[in-house]
Parts: C-alpha cells; sequence; structure tokens
C-alpha cells in the first residue's frame, strides 16, 4: 500500500513541470512587432506527443494570424506546419524568437526614412549595439522612438515660427506649450492654415505694388476662393511669372525711341532671363541712360568747337583782293584838241585791313593820273596854238 502511494507521488511530481508549462497561464502573447508582449518560453517535452503538437500547432496558427507578424515570421510558421511535429516544437521554442528579432532591426531601420536628427542618432544607436536583447528592439520601437520624433518635432515647428507670418508664430507657439500630439498635429495640419492665413495677407501685399498683368492674375486667384496650396504655388512661382510680364512691357516702353546705349542695354535684358529684366529696372535702365547723354554732350561740344573755327577763320582770313584805278582827260583850245588817258593796275596782298587802304590809294590814285593827264594834254595844246600865231605874224 505504501509502495502505490509513493509510486503515484512520483508520477506527479514527474508529469506536473509539463502541465504547467503547457498552461495558458504561461503561455506567450503574439510574436507580431509592436504588440509589447514577451515571446512564447521553450516547454518541457510533453509526455503526450499527440498533446504538444496540438499545442504547438495552435500556437504557430495564432503566429500567423497576428496582423503585426512579418511575412516572412508567416513563411516560417507554414512550414513548421508542414514539416511536422518536430519542427512545430523548434519553430515554437527558437525559430520564432530569432525572427521576431530580425523583424525588429527592420521596423527599426525603416525609421530612418523620415527620422529627424535625434531619431537617427537614436536607431543607429541601437542598431550598432553588438549586442542588443528583442526587449531593448522592442522598447525603442514602441517607447524611445517617439521620445525622440517630439524632439525633432519640437525642432522643426521652433524653425517654423522664426520664419513664418504672424499666424504661423502664434498657432507654433501654441503647439510647443502642448503635448506631443499637439505638435504632431501642428505639423501635419496645423502648419498649413496657419500659413494659408499669412499667404492671404502675403498677396494683397504684393497687389498693392503690382503691374496690370499682375493684378489681373491676383483678382482671378482671389475671385476662386483659393485653398492653401494654390496660395502658396501663387506666391512661390506664379507671380512671378506675371510680374515678369510686366516688366517685358516696361522695357518696351523704355527703350521706344531711346538713345544707342538704352537701346543696347534693354534689348539685352529682353533676350535675358527675368532677373535680367529686374535688374535692368532697377539699375541698368539709369547707366545706359548716363552713357547716353555724357554721348551727346561730348557731341555737341565737339559741333560747337566747329562752328566756333569757322567763325574766326571768316574774321581773320580774307581771299585775295585786286584793285583797278583808270583816268581820262580832254583838252580844246585854239585849232588844237587834245585827250589822254591813263589805266593802272594794283594788286593788294592779303591781310585784314590792308584791302581797304589799298581800295582807297587806287581811287585817289586814279583820280590824280587822270587830273595830270587831262592838264598835259591841254597845256600841250595851247602850246601849239601859241606857235601857229607866232608863225602867222611873221608872215
Amino acid at each position: 500500500m505504501k509502495l502505490s502511494r509513493i509510486a503515484a507521488a512520483v508520477t506527479t511530481a514527474a508529469i506536473a513541470p509539463a502541465v504547467l508549462l503547457s498552461s495558458p497561464a504561461f503561455a506567450t502573447d503574439a510574436p507580431g512587432a509592436g504588440t509589447g508582449t514577451t515571446p512564447a518560453a521553450p516547454t518541457a517535452p510533453d509526455t503526450d506527443p499527440e498533446a504538444q503538437s496540438k499545442a504547438d500547432r495552435e500556437e504557430i496558427e495564432r503566429i500567423i494570424a497576428d496582423p503585426m507578424s512579418s511575412a516572412y515570421m508567416r513563411e516560417a510558421a507554414r512550414k513548421a506546419i508542414a514539416d511536422g511535429p518536430a519542427a512545430m516544437r523548434k519553430f515554437v521554442e527558437t525559430d520564432q524568437h530569432h525572427i521576431r528579432l530580425d523583424d525588429y532591426r527592420v521596423l527599426i531601420t525603416r525609421l530612418l526614412h523620415n527620422a529627424g536628427p535625434s531619431l537617427k542618432k537614436g536607431i543607429n544607436e541601437i542598431l550598432d549595439k553588438d549586442k542588443h536583447t528583442l526587449a531593448d528592439l522592442r522598447t525603442f520601437y514602441n517607447v524611445t522612438q517617439h521620445e525622440l520624433r517630439d524632439v525633432d518635432n519640437q525642432v522643426e515647428i521652433s524653425k517654423l515660427i522664426h520664419a513664418g507670418g504672424p499666424g504661423v508664430k502664434e498657432a507654433g507657439k501654441k503647439a510647443l506649450k502642448g503635448t506631443p500630439a499637439d505638435r504632431t498635429a501642428f505639423l501635419e495640419t496645423g502648419f498649413r492654415l496657419a500659413r494659408a492665413q499669412d499667404d492671404r495677407v502675403e498677396v494683397f501685399r504684393v497687389l498693392s505694388t503690382a503691374g496690370p498683368v499682375l493684378k489681373e492674375g491676383i483678382y482671378q486667384l482671389l475671385d476662386g476662393n483659393p485653398t492653401p496650396e494654390q496660395l502658396r504655388t501663387f506666391l512661390e512661382s506664379t507671380q512671378h511669372q506675371l510680374r515678369d510680364q510686366d516688366n517685358r512691357v516696361k522695357i518696351a516702353q523704355i527703350i521706344d525711341g531711346a538713345g544707342p546705349e538704352l537701346l543696347k542695354a534693354g534689348r539685352a535684358a529682353l533676350d535675358g532671363t527675368p532677373a535680367d529684366r529686374t535688374a535692368f529696372l532697377e539699375k541698368g535702365q539709369h547707366e545706359a541712360r548716363a552713357k547716353d547723354k555724357k554721348a551727346q554732350e561730348e557731341k555737341d561740344r565737339t559741333e560747337q568747337g566747329k562752328d566756333q573755327g569757322g567763325q574766326g577763320q571768316g574774321k581773320d582770313g580774307q581771299g585775295q583782293n585786286q584793285g583797278n584805278g583808270s583816268g581820262s582827260g580832254t583838252g580844246t583850245g585854239g585849232n588844237g584838241t587834245g585827250t589822254g588817258t591813263g589805266t593802272g593796275n594794283n594788286t593788294a596782298p592779303q591781310g585784314g585791313s590792308g584791302s581797304l587802304a589799298t581800295t582807297g590809294a587806287d581811287s585817289s590814285t586814279t583820280m590824280i593820273a587822270g587830273g595830270a593827264g587831262t592838264a598835259l594834254a591841254a597845256g600841250a595844246g595851247l602850246l601849239l596854238a601859241a606857235r601857229m600865231r607866232r608863225t602867222a605874224g611873221q608872215r
């Protein structure tokens, strides 16, 4: 009787560990990533192979059904079922844990895609460790990554506040004082809406200095009840295209009838980039006008000098001047008549007032010569008449 009781006690002690380890209290949660559960612990061989195989199969099927299980995990689980009880036992005890470790490494690596500086640094540190347990990776993925991401969000919001308008500054400061969820919401939607308010104000500011083409574009934009994205696109690109069209019109008006330098600079701006046209309107046109003005002043001085030189030559330089004088005289007396003529040519040298003096001298000489000739002719006639009367008396 005592021997049978001892045998029963020994049998119970041998079976108890297997029953306890395979009970629900020691079963692990699903091996999916991000579930926060502990992996299944290896179980002692069941005295009933069929019962152990059934338990392993149920555990593997639960892993396959878990939406957090990776494709590789599901594939390995199905293969274990297909390979039989020994493969299932090995999968439950060891394989699933190795696969889960690799899955977390993959999930953490994928976080690098949209990570900020703090999160990138944390990812590199956790993956560079020579030894990291499944618990380390799980904690990083479920907790640490969100803490580091919030640090990056705070830095990003501070940058947006610094460069943003009044609306962005107000909403951003409010998010910084809130929770991590508030900061995430600001970056995902709040910033977009706050910036749209600032953009609308900026559009009206642009309108105040816009040309005809740009003004028409702004009116059309505002009449269409624009979205935040449309307002941003208009300010970042459309307004510059329309402003350039206005600049082209201005330049065409400026070079119409312009001087050589202004015309040359204006045509070069029209053939260039929008930046070239802006530079011409702000500075280039004034420089070209100054060059044209300087060239015109030099031309005027040159022409004025030529005119003054021509007038001086007309006053001081004279051509050749010729003077002619002539005289004639007649006389009568008794029966005799006498005539006498005289001519003289005088060529005066070039000179200022010398020509006038020469002209006067020629006239006096002509008159004197004419008088002398007349007197000589008259005297000869009187002498001839006296001789004739003396001859006649002697006879």
